[in-house]
């Protein structure tokens, strides 16, 4: 019993897949998307820079 032979085995790696032609259809898609991430970037970026949105919640008093 060697220590190597205990667990599950490794997969093989896949060999890589060259560049893929892509249509008007593709890219268009593609390119939408790559926009639509910039844009919830941007907003996410701009909402951490405030406040909570509700600070309402529990009011602690001061001391009795």
């Amino acid at each position: 019993m060697s220590g190597r032979q205990g667990g599950k085995a490794k997969p093989l790696k896949a060999p890589k897949k060259g560049p893929k032609d892509m249509d008007d259809d593709e890219l268009d898609f593609k390119k939408k998307q790559m926009e639509e991430a910039k844009k919830l970037k941007e907003m996410a970026a701009k909402a951490a820079g405030k406040g909570p949105l509700a600070s309402g919640g529990i009011k602690k008093s001061g001391g009795k």
